[in-house]
């Protein structure tokens, strides 16, 4: 596999009090034709995250059609799982509604953070996201103990699936260093899941430490997923597995098809994939350096 990049295509222009920096972890949805909705993560002046979007036409990328004046979803309430900041990370058409399921940031006393999994509904087409509760539908547990972010969730015809990053440890520094991998669970509702530590993708690189924000696509051959992996001594990169039944996945690193390009705003780090498919193609948003804050590349699989 090879992907082809077609360059930086959106990043903040500080013009909104909500979104003054990043563009953290795309998630592309049809609209119609080729109009796509990109749903983002931004963050405004106190560092607390909201999810706002924009539109492009995937023939025609470096062109925003139109732009969210409000974030679609904002920080909980005082005291929730979400009180200080929500992180888009996967999107679900399912019968009607639209499923937007999303990290919630907690600050933290001893550790930087506490990340919980959210969820919240579109119920009609255009309608606004409302929180499915103010609590977290997914959150640590015996088979998590420190936390659970990023995440993919996909529904077929036997169950909800979600592989998502739990927490491992925190490692002595100030402030501390947390590691992680990915999991996998199931669901018969895609809110109640069922963990019992099943991992989905293990440290294999040398020096690695974290592996984040699974995007998995199913073929005809295999599951297929993209995600990003970073060491003690390297930034995040673009790592690839395949697998057979959703849960146990070979890692095949060498064939993800994409890098940090040798300059500019994707030199440092690639990160935060999310595939798609359009028509006979399949494309890929991801970041750059600082975690997005230098904005959202596409790419096209060759």
């Amino acid at each position: 596999m090879k992907w082809r990049k077609v360059g930086n295509i959106f990043t903040p222009n500080g013009d909104k009090d909500w979104a003054q920096s990043h563009a953290s972890v795309p998630i592309a949805d049809h609209v119609s034709g080729n109009i796509f909705r990109i749903y983002y993560t931004s963050r405004d002046i106190r560092n607390r995250s909201h999810v706002g979007w924009f539109e492009i036409d995937i023939e025609k990328p470096n062109i925003i059609l139109a732009e969210a004046n409000e974030p679609i979803l904002a920080p909980g309430k005082i005291g929730a799982f979400d009180m200080d900041g929500v992180m888009a990370s996967s999107l679900v058409r399912h019968n009607t509604e639209k499923r937007l399921y999303y990290i919630g940031w907690n600050k933290s006393i001893g550790v930087p953070f506490h990340n919980s999994i959210g969820l919240a509904v579109q119920a009609e087409p255009n309608g606004i996201f409302e929180r499915y509760s103010d609590g977290p539908i997914l959150d640590r547990n015996p088979s998590d103990p420190y936390f659970v972010a990023s995440h993919d969730v996909a529904v077929d015809t036997e169950c909800w699936h979600i592989w998502y990053l739990s927490g491992l440890n925190w490692l002595p520094g100030e402030p501390p260093t947390s590691t992680y991998n990915l999991r996998y669970a199931k669901s018969f509702d895609g809110i109640n899941w069922l963990c019992d530590g099943t991992v989905a993708i293990d440290f294999f690189q040398p020096n690695e430490i974290a592996i984040a924000c699974p995007s998995v696509v199913k073929d005809e051959d295999f599951w297929r997923m993209w995600f990003c992996f970073r060491g003690s001594n390297f930034n995040y990169r673009i790592g690839y597995a395949e697998s057979r039944d959703a849960m146990n996945w070979k890692r095949r690193d060498e064939e993800a098809g994409i890098t940090a390009s040798e300059s500019g705003w994707d030199s440092k780090m690639i990160c935060y994939p999310h595939i798609f498919d359009h028509g006979d193609q399949r494309f890929m948003l991801y970041n750059g350096n600082g975690y997005g804050q230098t904005g959202i590349g596409l790419a096209i699989l060759d």
